[in-house]
């Protein structure tokens, strides 16, 4: 499945509706109804963000990630933030490329700029394989046990 996704990463100005509404609606059904995070996904960030959509064969959301420029939320370092992989296909194998893609993405974008991102805290050690190291205790996110993470 990973070989196969097609990878882009634009400004907010350069969604089509549709992709969107598909985005949108990932991070609705994922982090809103089936992770019960009662919070404003919609938070005005993402006027300010870089958007890396990972598309299958068909064209379907696959996998999104919001790249986020220093100074917008952490004042040193640019972000990751809103890694979302559709139910389904959580355990493909589509997990590593999107942040492969994430992190290659904010090097390119935020040159020399440390990269941040809040981890759930049972996804340490993936991100750790990708040289982010905890840089806080454990706090709750929506009910869900996290903590920050930093790659210089």
């Amino acid at each position: 499945m990973a070989s196969q996704v097609r990878w882009q990463c634009h400004g907010f100005g350069d969604f089509s509706a549709r992709a969107l509404y598909e985005v949108l609606q990932l991070r609705d059904r994922v982090f809103v109804l089936e992770q019960q995070s009662l919070y404003g996904d919609i938070d005005g960030v993402d006027l300010d963000c870089w958007h890396l959509s990972g598309r299958d064969e068909q064209g379907q959301l696959v996998a999104y990630a919001r790249l986020i420029a220093p100074g917008v939320k952490y004042p040193d370092a640019s972000a990751i933030g809103r890694v979302v992989i559709p139910q389904p296909l959580r355990g493909s194998g589509l997990a590593k490329p999107l942040l492969q893609q994430a992190v290659q993405h904010c090097l390119t974008l935020f040159p020399g700029r440390a990269i941040m991102l809040s981890a759930q805290a049972d996804r340490q050690g993936f991100y750790q394989s990708f040289g982010f190291v905890p840089v806080s205790a454990p706090y709750d996110d929506g009910g869900i046990p996290h903590l920050d993470m930093r790659r210089e």
